[in-house]
């Protein structure tokens, strides 16, 4: 008999976190838009994430996006101008989740990242690559599946410079 209820208390315990694990939607992944400001140049970028809750309040994020809206600026040298664009980016975050209820969380994620840019002017086009430590925090709100999230992320890149990135996504947990 003990040994009976023994083996039923330890099915019942085993089958717990499997029935709460079952309630989490476990992977995340989204798409949006992200402003980009540096203080000297306001850039646009199409950004899609994904994401693995390994725990209920921590997981991993991966993020990469594209430039869509360029900055032009006046060139001193014979009064031309000059387009800024943004490349690519990519990055890797650490994140905290809290949840507020069932249809909203805040998060709050930390990791590094990699950006190209382009300048172009009088017919020069360099380019420049940055790696930079990222951190910030932000919230989603879900209606089932679906959801809308929206976040600051800070870029302190490795040469000392700085941007804040803020961004609006479609986000669709499975």
């Amino acid at each position: 008999m003990i040994k009976n209820a023994l083996a039923a208390s330890a099915i019942t315990l085993a089958a717990v976190p499997v029935a709460h694990a079952q309630d989490i939607p476990r992977g995340y992944a989204a798409l949006g838009y992200t402003r980009i400001d540096t203080g000297q140049a306001s850039l646009g970028a199409v950004t899609a994430r994904a994401g693995w809750k390994l725990l209920p309040n921590a997981g991993v994020e991966a993020e990469a996006g594209f430039g869509v809206e360029d900055h032009a600026f006046d060139v001193s040298i014979g009064g031309s101008g000059g387009v800024l664009e943004l490349e690519h980016e990519v990055a890797a975050y650490a994140v905290a989740f809290l949840p507020l209820g069932r249809n909203l969380e805040v998060f709050a994620r930390a990791g590094y990242g990699s950006t190209e840019i382009e300048a172009s002017a009088a017919g020069v086009t360099p380019k420049g690559d940055g790696d930079s430590f990222n951190y910030g925090a932000g919230a989603a709100f879900y209606y089932r599946a679906d959801g809308v999230r929206a976040e600051w992320t800070r870029k302190d890149f490795a040469d000392g410079g700085e941007a804040d990135a803020w961004s609006v996504s479609y986000v669709r947990r499975f």
